[in-house]
């Protein structure tokens, strides 16, 4: 992608802020979100990132312009408890707002879950799976919350006719992620849970193939909506990877069994790979640059 004028939301996140950094070097990049930390919006800025304070949920955009050529969406908000109205306010609904105020935009591409489908053992999920309540475990609301606001997008884009991509990620990680929590909880001698059902399976994809591909997904942008799971070939267990990282670290892990935490999901990305191309980064380089970014290799 060289040469866009691109919005990006959620550009404090995990996911957002490292995607809007790396985009800035070739395209006009704008990023929105509240900046409660103001030293994420220096850090963007400094990568040479136009910053706006914009609270989604109040739909109001001020100066914020309306001539973007991409819109990619990251924001996602996690409300307390068991309240489906706060999920639906706080994302399903923004969400809505955003496309409407975007409507002219040249593609959207909406950042959803793999946790949107229904549990499914250790067998693999294409985007044809069956949807369901998997993250109920950890995050009561989050996965009838995504898949709402996955329907929202589709009616969006066709109210709108605007050309959308639903991209369905996988667990995310880079400098961050489920994988370096798993770290600093091995350097603080912290139980990590796995589900009883194991080995707790799941496809990862590094921060440095989300960079790549989410860009060429918006090629098969269109009215209805496409929905592309989006993550890596290698189906890799929380037990492997944590091994991995002891082998690296030479940290102990102290793996607590348990019902109380989510099951495995495996993602197929065929689809993905017929538009976008493989993902590039195998979990063992991209663990052992993590490892090696938090100074922790042995």
């Amino acid at each position: 992608m060289k040469g866009k004028k691109v919005l990006v939301t959620g550009a404090t996140g995990q996911v957002g802020q490292p995607f809007a950094e790396h985009h800035a070097a070739q395209n006009d990049v704008w990023a929105i979100a509240r900046f409660g930390d103001e030293s994420k919006k220096a850090a963007l800025e400094e990568a040479g990132v136009t910053c706006r304070v914009v609270d989604l949920q109040t739909g109001e955009y001020g100066d914020l312009p309306q001539d973007f050529d991409y819109v990619f969406h990251f924001a996602v908000a996690r409300p307390e408890g068991d309240n489906f109205d706060d999920e639906f306010r706080f994302n399903a609904e923004p969400t809505g707002l955003l496309m409407s105020y975007c409507r002219n935009a040249k593609a959207f591409f909406h950042c959803s879950t793999t946790g949107v489908y229904d549990f499914n053992g250790h067998n693999v999920l294409s985007e044809d799976s069956r949807l369901g309540d998997n993250h109920r475990t950890m995050f009561a609301t989050y996965s009838i919350g995504k898949i709402s606001t996955e329907a929202v997008v589709r009616f969006c884009a066709r109210e709108f006719k605007l050309p959308t991509v639903i991209g369905r990620l996988c667990v995310p990680y880079g400098v961050s992620g489920w994988p370096f929590f798993h770290l600093m909880m091995m350097q603080h001698d912290i139980e990590i849970p796995v589900h009883t059902d194991a080995p707790s399976e799941y496809t990862l994809i590094h921060q440095d193939d989300i960079n790549r591909i989410v860009p060429k997904l918006l090629d098969a942008a269109s009215v209805p909506a496409a929905t592309f799971n989006l993550c890596g070939q290698e189906h890799v267990s929380i037990e492997e990877w944590i091994a991995y990282i002891s082998e690296l670290t030479g940290l102990e892990a102290k793996l607590k069994p348990t019902t109380e935490t989510l099951q495995s999901v495996k993602a197929d990305n065929s689809k993905m790979q017929k538009v976008a191309g493989k993902a590039e980064v195998s979990w063992k380089q991209g663990i052992k640059a993590m490892v090696e970014a938090a100074g922790a290799l042995k």
